[in-house]
């Protein structure tokens, strides 16, 4: 019997929406203040993701000028009808909520149709007669009396005006009373009911999977008797994967139903650097109501295989030699970049990162090209040749979780001597760890994390680093010390501190490796 390993989406990867295309599966995710925004991943059985594309990958689709890390797309949902798919979205800071279209999910996508909504967690469903609804999550209109005072609403949608039309109409506000935060909701049709799939009870630990049906799509929606249908809430704070949520259902061609859901892994304790994941489990269908993970109803590591042929492995590549014209898909910037500060053709074989004034402790557009943590354990390498002309200018890498906390193991120069040194970041306070004088052409620095141990190193070869700095502190990499919503990121940099500046740094290459099982 095959099996598969949770989570399917290692690393920073919430707020999953999945769609079938006949034999295909297409999944998408939230990405903040990162850019390109929105991967959409292909698959075929449901396990094997491949990401395809970004569906925000041109700058005038995705503002993110200013906005913290956490700001920036939230919980995008992906639909298909009539041979054209629908993605649909919200960025905070910049506009609200807006809907893109393509033939292909690869791309290209169009630019943003913005639509006169409120709230957040927008979603689209295309009934069997042909007509769409709008469903969001909104401030309750009595205003909001207590935090998290809010409710899910359905609107008519026009796809061929790309507008909202008709009046609003309050859905439901969750299962239970005085729930905070009912939001990601998802309208399925199956048999004689309307479904309404949401989230509620907050983004953290206490966040939970319910659900509500009704014979009419304007309601009224009553919900399930045996609500939440997914929650670890009642699990405590101890068991390994926490938070689950925010999930979106779909049925195969051979009429099984899964769901696509968030959750994290902890570490080290109530710890969870990688932010929240992407996980699927199982669904029964029961006296009209749907049974996640049937027979223990929590999330686990391990199920059997979805009823598909299996796909092709997926197998990711350790190491970016930078042979190719264009950044692989697993690379981010922070924010959009406002300025073209990177090139693979410069130095051929090399990614070449151009120093720019802003520093990544700034809500601005630093240099800066990183990819997420996927592992809770793991060694990440990079091979760099940078020198540095003033004291202000540096280059190196970056284990980030927002501008606030980090750690920055960076070449630069102190009183005519190159240096490295690591620094710490801690809400805003900055502290040097270790430094020392290098004169090395290239230096190869290093990143290894067992657990919340990280260590920082340096040396002449990728065979042969030393210490700089053993078992930093890894829970300042986690939103539960950071805030926010993100996971942690690692990165490439170069900077010269407000200070104008012609010089580059480049990097031969740049290696991720899972170490789980080496410890």
């Amino acid at each position: 019997m095959s099996v598969f390993q949770n989570p399917i989406l290692p690393g920073c990867y919430p707020d999953p929406s999945i769609c079938r295309v006949n034999d295909d599966y297409y999944l998408v995710t939230s990405t903040f203040a990162y850019f390109p925004g929105v991967p959409i991943f292909h698959s075929t059985d449901l396990i094997q993701w491949t990401q395809i594309g970004h569906v925000l990958d041109r700058p005038g689709q995705l503002k993110l000028d200013g906005l913290e890390h956490s700001q920036g797309i939230y919980a995008p949902t992906l639909r298909y009808h009539n041979g054209l798919f629908y993605l649909i979205t919200t960025n905070v800071g910049h506009g609200g909520n807006f809907v893109v279209t393509a033939e292909n999910p690869a791309g290209p996508w169009s630019d943003p149709c913005w639509l006169d909504a409120p709230g957040i967690d927008p979603s689209l469903f295309f009934d069997t007669d042909g007509r769409a609804y709008y469903c969001g999550t909104r401030p309750a209109p009595e205003g909001e009396k207590y935090y998290g005072n809010w409710e899910i609403y359905l609107q008519e949608f026009d796809p061929n005006r790309m507008a909202l039309v008709g009046e609003v109409t309050p859905l439901w506000r969750g299962a239970l009373r005085d729930v905070i935060w009912p939001e990601a909701p998802h309208i399925y049709r199956k048999d004689e009911f309307y479904y309404l799939l949401i989230a509620e009870g907050g983004t953290a630990h206490h966040h939970a999977i319910t659900i509500a049906r009704s014979k009419e799509i304007w309601g009224p929606y009553v919900g399930n008797p045996g609500n939440p249908v997914l929650t670890h809430r009642h699990l405590g704070r101890s068991y390994p994967i926490v938070n689950p949520g925010h999930g979106d259902l779909v049925e195969t061609q051979n009429g099984e139903w899964w769901i696509v859901l968030l959750a994290s892994r902890t570490c080290g304790g109530y710890y969870r650097n990688l932010g929240r994941e992407t996980f699927l489990a199982p669904v029964l269908w029961e006296d009209g109501w749907p049974i996640i993970s049937p027979g223990t109803g929590k999330l686990e590591w391990t199920y059997r295989a979805p009823n598909l042929p299996l796909g092709r492995p997926v197998v990711t590549a350790k190491r970016d030699d930078f042979v190719d014209a264009e950044l692989d898909h697993v690379w981010n910037f922070i924010r959009t970049p406002t300025a073209q500060f990177w090139s693979l053709t410069e130095r051929p074989d090399y990614l070449r990162i151009y120093l720019q004034p802003e520093t990544i402790n700034e809500r601005a557009h630093p240099a800066f090209v990183g990819r997420r943590q996927q592992h809770l354990s793991f060694s990440a390498q990079a091979a760099l040749e940078f020198t540095p002309r003033t004291e202000h200018e540096a280059a190196g890498l970056v284990v980030i979780q927002n501008n606030e906390n980090y750690y920055r193991l960076e070449i630069t120069k102190k009183e005519d001597q190159e240096i490295v040194r690591l620094i710490k970041r801690e809400q805003g306070i900055e502290e040097e760890l270790a430094r020392a004088e290098v004169e090395l052409r290239p230096v190869y620095l290093g990143v290894v994390a067992r657990g919340q141990d990280y260590s920082f190193y340096f040396g002449p070869d990728d065979d042969d680093l030393e210490p700089l700095f053993e078992k930093a502190d890894g829970r300042i990499l986690s939103t539960d010390r950071a805030g926010g919503f993100v996971g942690t990121y690692l990165g490439m940099f170069a900077t010269s501190n407000h200070k104008p500046s012609r010089n580059y740094a480049d990097f031969d290459w740049f290696h991720y490796e899972d170490i789980t099982d080496n410890q």
